[in-house]
């Protein structure tokens, strides 16, 4: 009865931090970072924000790509809209990295590009990450 009771209470606990958290998107690899995975997990709140969590693992370094760029730059688009630099996703020695921020969007894309300049003010590398985030 005790360890029912306690895999009850666990599952409870996992199932509001899911809640607490919001949703989860895989993000689409291109190919020139084959073995590149991604995933944007986000949260609207209850002032009609989103803040959002880019999580990347497997991405090749951007000074490796052809032609080498200098920083991986996280993109928010939403529809009709200009694409707004969203910061830089920074990679650490087991090329995973993650990026969070706040956008006044719903519904938007998600975009990771390699960029010469981490100031970009629009994308003009090459895409490594792709998702949609939409509002339920």
């Amino acid at each position: 009865m005790r360890y029912v009771a306690v895999g009850l209470l666990s599952a409870l606990l996992l199932s509001l931090a899911a809640a607490a958290w919001g949703d989860e998107i895989p993000l689409t690899a291109s190919q020139i970072v084959p073995a590149g995975e991604g995933k944007v997990s986000f949260k609207h709140d209850r002032n009609k924000n989103t803040r959002f969590t880019v999580h990347a693992k497997h991405l090749a370094r951007p000074d490796s790509l052809t032609p080498a760029k200098t920083e991986y730059v996280v993109w928010v688009q939403a529809r009709g809209k200009d694409p707004q630099n969203a910061g830089t996703l920074k990679l650490n020695d087991n090329l995973e990295g993650s990026l969070a921020g706040t956008t006044p969007y719903q519904t938007f894309d998600i975009m990771v590009t390699a960029e010469e300049n981490a100031n970009a003010d629009r994308p003009s590398g090459p895409e490594v990450l792709r998702g949609t985030v939409q509002h339920h």
